[in-house]
């Protein structure tokens, strides 16, 4: 079974998603084939918070970035927008700014 792509529709509305969000406006999404990575900082030294997986056409997955670098997975299988609100309401820490 081929992989689902993260498709633009996905990636400008997650951007948005953060954008009207107070606290979360330094954060930035890319598009990475089936991943919408959220990251901060510089862009050629980004810092990886978490990041959403395609799994099938409305199903995501969440993973979060660990202390060094790894990923782990979130246990997370919802639609994207409900991974969102889950990101932000139960792993608030995940997405603060890192000096």
């Amino acid at each position: 079974m081929p992989k689902l792509a993260a498709e633009p529709f996905d990636l400008e509305s997650t951007q948005h998603f953060f954008k009207v969000r107070d606290g979360f406006q330094h954060l930035r999404v890319r598009k990475h084939g089936d991943l919408l990575v959220i990251e901060s900082g510089p862009k050629g030294d980004a810092v990886k918070h978490a990041r959403l997986r395609r799994v099938t056409r409305q199903w995501w997955t969440l993973e979060i970035a660990t202390h060094t670098g790894e990923w782990q997975n979130a246990g997370l299988r919802h639609p994207r927008m409900q991974v969102l609100e889950t990101l932000v309401e139960e792993f608030p820490w995940v997405l603060t700014p890192i000096e």
